[in-house]
């Protein structure tokens, strides 16, 4: 049966995959994985030699059509990104929707992500919120700051650590009283979660590591 499987892997911590993925990883006829060189090392923690084949977005367009056709030939294959799940701010839409274009059977597991247990640890209410991923670099992000710190509800933002201080700056700009949440290395071994206002949070990570990976939840626009 032509099929692809969407598999959640880590984003950390080894142990956080389920068997039911360790299992589809083990017996599908290729893993498409954004960095084969990270994929390798989980594979040989769990001793899964299945095939691997690069799949970012720099080459996706061009192998697309190759991969639905060899899934519709019987190569049942799974997908996944460097850690959490293919398709939230990582490669995997584009193959998700050819596929269905196709009459290919999608079967997405469930598993590791960093949003949510970033909310969760917030302290912030999470009953509605609203996911922005990652912010634009350059055009346009002013303004859509602006936008956001103007929702009623909690929004979640992904940042990379050479853009955490600026990030910080420009809420405390918009928004200088407004409660956020910093979640850094989440289910590493130095994860961090940090509260307070943009100032209290650019005093703190001026004076500390700003490595990783970040998750900021910010609160919701309240007047």
């Amino acid at each position: 049966m032509a099929k692809l499987y969407i598999v959640p892997t880590p984003i950390g911590n080894l142990g956080d995959i389920t068997y039911r993925a360790i299992e589809v990883l083990k017996n599908v006829a290729m893993i498409l994985a954004e960095d084969t060189r990270v994929t390798k090392k989980l594979l040989h923690h769990y001793d899964i030699s299945t095939p691997l084949r690069s799949y970012h977005q720099h080459n996706e367009h061009k192998i697309i059509d190759e991969l639905v056709l060899k899934i519709q030939m019987g190569d049942q294959m799974a997908i996944v990104s460097d850690a959490g799940t293919p398709g939230i701010s990582d490669p995997g839409f584009l193959l998700v929707r050819k596929c269905k274009e196709n009459g290919i059977d999608i079967e997405c597991l469930p598993g590791a992500t960093a949003l949510i247990p970033a909310i969760i640890n917030s302290g912030i209410p999470s009953d509605r919120f609203y996911f922005e991923g990652f912010l634009p670099q350059k055009k346009g992000r002013k303004s859509r700051i602006e936008t956001l710190l103007n929702f009623d509800k909690t929004v979640v933002l992904y940042e990379s650590t050479h853009r955490i201080l600026k990030l910080l700056k420009e809420v405390k700009e918009v928004a200088p009283s407004r409660q956020i949440s910093v979640s850094r290395e989440l289910t590493k071994k130095f994860e961090e979660n940090v509260q307070g206002t943009a100032q209290q949070l650019l005093l703190h990570f001026e004076t500390n590591s700003t490595k990783g990976e970040f998750v900021v939840v910010i609160q919701g626009n309240k007047a």
